[in-house]
């Protein structure tokens, strides 16, 4: 078998590399040419073509997920003494958002086939300083809703969804996001909408869309962008002590034209997952499970389970194979009780968390993006096999 990597070095095929047409970069010009570069008319714009794509009456544009993670605690009145419930499967934001808002994270292992967290063991981890459950959309799936959103129910919990992987998700005909008390989106490079940074914050609450906006902006009443305009001078006043959350109109500018193609965009990476079913078939390695039935999967990652026992390959080992490919790839994710400072601070050890703990340690995501031509895809292809065949 040839050792010449299936991609040359200039050819390195980058992970989650966005889908950038002249529609955007004409949009961030007219921004930078106007002198209009921070919270202002486009900002407004994108809040409202993504509420209208959400079906949803409130949105807040804030400047990343983990600024709309943070925020909606607040908002939701979480704070010291408190405890959230959440995944151990998830990027680190999730949980650094609970600690920010100064309560305490809970973790509940994932349903290993779906990744996301299991809502039959939620009940168990709930006492009397259970303020909320936070569910993640894992790679783009659905979380069990229903049950979820029961358990919250009967026991007066907030929820407040975690869809930095969920724009075009979707469960029993409800859009993520609009579950609970708050969704909350991220617009990240590697997102299927992207602003380069950004986030939102869906809620069907005016009055706390409106809190969101005033701690997004230093605790200044909720117009004061509207000072720089041409509809008049506005004074504003600092209500509390807020942060520098706000989204910038050259991040919106971007994300205005990514969201008209979000659906074409999402045909796009289905034929791309489609493709990698077929392609991978077969292989000693776990692939992700199907969409269940009346759900709508977004299709952010797609990751594969590699394991010496049935692979014939440490998952490390294998991702620094595929890098030699010249194939760039991601861990999502280590699970959290992984880390060294959840550990020293919670006293979590992965063992606890048995599904999260081995998915953590097998899992390698492929690339999956509408920017991929269809060599790229047989190149990711073949590099598996390759890899695999060794």
């Amino acid at each position: 078998m040839s050792n010449t990597p299936v991609r040359p070095k200039d050819r390195f095929l980058v992970f989650g590399a966005p889908q950038i047409e002249q529609a955007e970069i004409d949009e961030v010009v007219d921004s930078i040419r106007s002198g209009w570069l921070g919270t202002g008319p486009k900002v407004a714009r994108f809040e409202d073509d993504f509420k209208r794509y959400k079906g949803a009456p409130h949105a807040a544009a804030v400047y990343s997920c983990t600024a709309a993670l943070h925020l909606a605690m607040l908002a939701s009145g979480v704070g010291e003494g408190d405890e959230v419930i959440t995944t151990p499967l998830t990027f680190c934001a999730s949980v650094n958002a609970i600690i920010h808002a100064g309560a305490t994270p809970v973790l509940v292992d994932v349903d290993p086939r779906t990744m996301n967290i299991d809502p039959a063991q939620i009940e168990e981890k709930i006492t009397p300083r259970t303020r909320a459950i936070l569910p993640v959309h894992f790679a783009g799936r659905p979380c069990e809703m229903d049950a979820i959103m029961k358990i919250a129910q009967k026991r007066e919990l907030m929820v407040i969804e975690d869809c930095a992987h969920a724009i075009e998700t979707r469960y029993h005909g409800t859009e993520a996001g609009m579950f609970g008390e708050f969704g909350c989106f991220s617009f990240y490079v590697t997102k299927n909408v992207i602003t380069g940074e950004g986030g939102m914050v869906l809620t069907r609450d005016e009055a706390l869309a409106a809190r969101i906006k005033v701690l997004a902006l230093h605790g200044m009443s909720k117009d004061a962008w509207k000072r720089f305009s041409d509809s008049g001078w506005v004074h504003y006043q600092v209500t509390e002590a807020g942060f520098k959350y706000n989204m910038m109109d050259i991040q919106a500018a971007i994300g205005i034209h990514q969201l008209q193609r979000v659906e074409a965009n999402w045909l796009r990476r289905k034929e791309l997952w489609d493709r990698y079913n077929a392609a991978f078939e077969g292989l000693h390695i776990g692939t992700p499970c199907d969409a269940d039935e009346d759900t709508r999967h977004a299709y952010h990652l797609y990751t594969i389970m590699v394991a010496k026992g049935r692979s014939g390959i440490a998952r490390d080992e294998f991702l620094s194979a595929i890098q030699a490919q010249n194939v760039g790839v991601g861990v999502h994710y280590l699970s959290i009780p992984e880390h060294p400072y959840y550990q020293d601070r919670f006293g979590w050890k992965p063992e606890a968390y048995p599904n999260a703990m081995r998915i953590g340690r097998e899992t390698v995501s492929l690339p999956l993006s509408p920017h991929l031509t269809d060599q790229d895809a047989a190149d990711v292809i073949e590099a598996v096999h390759r890899v695999l065949r060794r």
